[in-house]
């Protein structure tokens, strides 16, 4: 893992202790015992069940287990989360009364205890990972692990409710990297309505699969060479939900870490290192309820408004909807009873459904019949049907509002039938033809005349388009320029446009006391909306030559991205000479504001500061690579790391980022902007940039977070001459964590440290080549892998030494491409 000092000690320890007295055999017997230092496999070797230490605390023993086959240590369950063995060794074994315990080394103090009241034979470790307390003169077990789940989910572990046990099966996630106690995160099936899982922060509510039944009784991938199938049961016995690997030998997990991500691994061997597959929440439309009632999000839709209303509603706020406040969500545009006047039902395919929370099932012979007893209750707002777990046709009606919805992936959406009045089904059927259809919905109209609710049923198929409906609302904005025109689609529009005297109204005609900092191109105002909303107004400077490209490539770029870790635009303004964008207001300012402060550092710990640097990290993936164009920002540095009212990050300034469309992921310019000490070499030389010109951007961010230092100012009397030469020096001295801020104490998070500092110097290599690309960067971050060793960094010059010709011969070897010269730098 590219420890360095003590820390190549503790690994070697490691080895030592989960290695030197491996057990052949699978098995402890009462007479037995499991002591430190042993390791007990299972049959085929597969899974290894012993003590271990996380990461870097020393002092803290666990018994847990983990996939013997792989090289890095990956611990899938323990034992005595909550209850470390400190100080001592540590012994596991059956008494006399059956019972699996823990306890210290003299065996004076019990650790923990499986609790088993029945008389156990025999412990063993199965091929899948399961550890079983077998019943005496039996094959039934009297205990497992699977049914004590910690942060993972193995092939043929449960996840769900048991009705006659009360057993709940559910994940929780490690406090952090070094603590596998319980901690903030948890999946866990919620079964109010149609069941559904969550994902949880304590108790709020972060993200939702679709509801039950899933759209699929047996799924796998393929693409990714691994192939699993599902199981789903809701019946009198539970609730219950579980997949098996069809190849037993593929090392495959499913966890919910400490960041709140939940992700599937698959270990990857040629490459020793844990791959993930997929993840959630992935995007903005991941969050749970993020666009209010009967809204649909959307990541990929042309405009800038991801939210968009269901056919036959309109936003609640309308003013807040502008400023991309959508908690608000939708209403019904006619205010009329929905009750036998002849209201009816439009399709809109392939959905993510709706939460169930208040939601009925019921069995039914064809989907009419589903129909027709959603017709009859006056207070059902919408339905679905579905195959069930036993291949039964189900039923969904939802009796309340329609929230948190998104289009689903092919094949795996389900219809959703939204109730509508019948004026809305008489606009949509006479839609003007010219418009593109980007989904199909069948409008289905009834007349109903008393009691008789379903004696005139009238279909009707069209082609509607709910996105292109919605758009029509908002007027239509800035084009793209014609550089991008190609990329971005020259039809796309960005809204919304505010007038200039609102923005003066609400910065107080840009008052100097409201001026929160003064960037590359113009200043920015802290404002407020006589809505009480309040913004941040970046006005460009009238004399800036750069300011009309640099302000329409900004908000073509911001209209694109919606990611958690990426500052919001909500509008721009544009009179006479007047250039001015309007973003979500961060009450916490730019992260330069706390790192280099002496007294406001002291506000950022480690953690905070770890987090920090995982969610910059994940915001560049998503320019890089999850968002639908590669887009280059540039210019990533401190200052434009904005922070929210919890310090989370969000990246900020795209006036010179650069989009390079499709697979292509590097260009050249002949005009060189950006701020020096955090460009990369190839970039101020040549003038070529790519995503790991960002990948340079961020490792020097990453110095600066864990040291608290500028990486030019603070070290222009350094024979190093930068922070990165300076971290280089004591890296290879074995020093690395003389860097650290000395407002942080030294305490359980030297490992983190230390890997986040190797990180850095990958991030910061003179060849961009050898640059890890972000995904590799956030695995790293967020996995005890073992990482490559760094190396030289780019702008390491000695004073007595330094010479620029050199290092452009360096960077004319074979890592670079496509040489320019320069013709302007300018600095930001």
């Amino acid at each position: 893992m590219g420890y360095m000092g003590f820390h190549s000690i503790s690994r070697i320890l490691f080895l030592v202790f989960c290695v030197k007295i491996s057990f052949s055999r699978d098995t402890i017997y009462p007479n037995k015992s499991l002591r430190d230092g042993d390791v007990l496999l299972s049959k085929n070797e597969t899974f290894a069940l012993g003590f271990f230490t996380p990461n870097n605390s020393s002092s803290r023993r666990y018994v847990g287990v983990w996939y013997n086959k792989v090289t890095e240590k990956n611990i899938v369950w323990v034992a005595n989360r909550e209850n470390p063995i400190n100080n001592t060794f540590g012994v596991l074994f059956i008494n006399q009364q059956g019972d699996l315990l823990l306890y210290d080394e003299n065996r004076s103090s019990l650790v923990w205890s499986a609790n088993v009241s029945s008389k156990s034979s025999h412990i063993q470790l199965l091929d899948s990972g399961n550890l079983v307390l077998i019943e005496e003169n039996s094959p039934l077990y009297v205990w497992q692990s699977f049914d004590h789940p910690t942060d993972t989910l193995l092939s043929g572990m449960k996840i769900g409710l048991d009705w006659k046990t009360g057993q709940n099966w559910f994940l929780t996630s490690w406090r952090s990297g070094n603590d596998p106690g319980q901690g903030d995160y948890m999946v866990k099936l919620d079964v109010t309505g149609s069941p559904q899982f969550f994902l949880y922060k304590g108790s709020t509510k972060l993200w939702r699969t679709g509801p039950w039944p899933w759209p699929l009784p047996i799924s796998f991938r393929q693409g990714n060479s691994v192939r699993y199938s599902c199981v789903f049961s809701n019946n009198q016995d539970g609730i219950l939900s579980s997949y098996t690997l069809a190849d037993s030998e593929t090392a495959f997990k499913v966890v919910v870490d400490d960041f709140g991500s939940f992700t599937e691994y698959m270990w990857n061997g040629r490459d020793n290192r844990w791959n993930s597959i997929w993840t959630a929440p992935k995007d903005i439309c991941d969050e749970y309820r993020h666009c209010g009632a009967y809204s649909i999000c959307d990541p990929h839709t042309p405009v800038l408004f991801e939210c968009i209303c269901l056919p036959g509603f309109e936003p609640k706020s309308p003013q807040d909807w502008h400023l991309n406040d959508w908690s608000g969500g939708c209403v019904r545009e006619q205010n009329i009873s929905l009750c036998g006047n002849g209201e009816g039902f439009l399709k809109v395919a392939g959905m993510k459904l709706p939460d169930t929370s208040l939601v009925g099932t019921t069995k039914f012979a064809n989907s009419l019949e589903c129909l027709q007893q959603c017709l009859r209750d006056c207070s059902c707002t919408a339905y679905a049907t579905a195959l069930g777990d036993e291949k039964e046709n189900v039923c969904l009606m939802w009796f309340g509002e329609l929230m948190d919805m998104r289009p689903a992936p092919t094949g795996w959406g389900i219809d959703l039938f939204v109730r509508v009045d019948s004026l809305t089904l008489a606009k949509n059927a006479k839609k003007n033809k010219g418009f593109l259809s980007k989904k199909e919905l069948l409008v289905i109209s009834f007349s109903i005349d008393g009691a008789l609710y379903y004696s005139n049923i009238k279909l009707f198929l069209f082609l509607f388009s709910w996105r292109t409906a919605n758009q029509q609302k908002y007027r239509p904005l800035l084009r793209c320029s014609k550089e991008n025109s190609n990329a971005m689609g020259s039809q796309e529009s960005i809204g919304p446009l505010y007038d200039f005297t609102t923005i003066i109204a609400a910065t107080n005609n840009f008052t100097s006391t409201n001026k929160l900092g003064h960037g590359g191109f113009g200043s920015v105002y802290k404002g407020q909306l006589h809505s009480g909303v309040e913004i941040a107004v970046k006005r460009l400077s009238k004399d800036s030559g750069q300011g009309s490209e640099e302000f329409k490539n900004e908000v073509m770029l911001m209209a694109q991205l919606q990611h958690r870790n990426l500052v919001k635009l909500l509008g721009y303004c544009i009179e006479k000479d007047e250039k001015i964008l309007i973003y979500e207001y961060l009450p916490n300012k730019s992260l330069d504001n706390f790192i280099f402060d002496e007294e406001r550092k002291l506000e950022l710990n480690w953690r905070k500061r770890y987090e920090i640097i995982v969610g910059i990290a994940k915001g560049l993936l998503y320019l890089h690579q999850d968002s639908r164009l590669t887009i280059i920002h540039r210019d990533l540095k401190a200052s434009n790391i904005l922070l929210d009212n919890k310090l989370n990050p969000k990246i900020s300034d795209f006036g010179i980022a650069k989009i390079c469309g499709g697979e292509h992921s590097q260009a050249n310019t002949r005009r060189i902007v950006g701020t020096y000490g955090y460009m990369s070499p190839e970039y101020v030389i040549f003038g070529n940039f790519s995503t790991k010109s960002d990948v340079f951007s961020f490792g020097v961010l990453l110095f600066e977070i864990i040291s608290g230092k500028r990486n030019n100012v603070d070290y222009q009397n350094h024979p190093s001459l930068n922070l990165i030469g300076f971290a280089w020096e004591l890296w290879k001295q074995d020093k690395a964590l003389e860097i650290l801020d000395s407002s942080l104490e030294e305490s359980g998070f030297s490992y983190e440290v230390l890997r986040c500092i190797q990180v850095g110097l990958l991030c910061v290599q003179e060849c961009a080549a050898d640059r890890p690309a972000m995904s590799e960067v956030v695995f790293m971050l967020g996995n005890n892998t073992s990482l490559p060793s760094p190396k030289k960094p780019a702008f390491v010059l000695n004073r007595s030494s330094s010479n620029l010709d050199k290092m452009m011969n360096r960077l004319e070897e074979p890592c670079s491409v496509n040489e320019v010269s320069i013709t302007i730098v300018e600095a930001r």
